[in-house]
């Protein structure tokens, strides 16, 4: 493959599996995935410890299946550079949100309350960490769904990153919202600022940099919903 089929960002020791069928995943592979992947979405809700890790085993075992059970392919040990990167876009998406939020609310668009300030404990981060988990599994399944989708009728690279993570930002949106209103404040908010997190991904492959953005987000609004800031 052409260096001008990669971003400049990304590191080109390592692809993305699946699109190039590296490994293959069949069509019923990718039916089940779907359904395993909506259902650890739907078990992630619970505040239960034993339940937010079956949501993220019940999702993660079935892909590292059809990935041949090659872990490396999604996941590898952190370096400093891949934390300090996650800082960097936690930084960044806090900044996004704040700054998005602002203006959505001066033309009357605002979020409904997603997370029940009195469900929120020094404990439930302890659940959460797996519950963030299972939301990055649930990105990146249909971001590879898309990817080799879109590749195998383009041969085209670039493209099939660019429209798979569009359609994987706006799904993310859809699981945030319960209202229209609340939809549009989500696309911009879940939605397009997953951005970070898709883009710590892409550079690095590795699943665990999304992560570790998406958990030093959400533990950062825990904490100041705990000290009632």
């Amino acid at each position: 493959m052409s260096e001008s089929s990669w971003f400049n960002f990304e590191n080109k020791s390592l692809d993305f599996p699946i699109y190039k069928k590296n490994p293959h995943i069949p069509k019923w592979g990718w039916i089940v995935l779907f359904i395993v992947m909506f259902i650890g979405l739907i078990l992630s809700i619970s505040t239960h410890i034993s339940v937010s890790i079956l949501s993220c085993v019940i999702v993660l075992v079935p892909l590292l299946y059809f990935l041949k059970w090659d872990y490396k392919a999604i996941f590898q040990k952190p370096s400093l550079k891949d934390v300090a990167l996650a800082v960097a876009l936690f930084v960044g998406y806090i900044a996004y949100a704040l700054l998005m939020t602002t203006c959505l609310e001066q033309i009357g668009i605002v979020g409904g309350e997603l997370i029940e300030s009195e469900t929120v404990s020094i404990m439930s981060l302890v659940p959460l960490a797996f519950s963030l988990m299972t939301e990055e599994l649930f990105k990146f399944i249909p971001l590879m769904f898309f990817m080799r989708l879109v590749f195998k009728y383009s041969d085209n690279r670039k493209l099939s990153v660019i429209l798979s993570v569009i359609i994987t930002m706006l799904l993310f949106a859809s699981i945030h919202a319960y209202t229209w209103k609340m939809l549009i404040f989500a696309i911009f908010i879940q939605g397009f600022g997953s951005i970070f997190e898709l883009f710590g991904y892409i550079k690095t492959k590795n699943i665990l940099v999304s992560y570790m953005t998406h958990i030093f987000t959400d533990f950062f609004i825990y904490m100041i919903i705990i000290m009632g800031l």
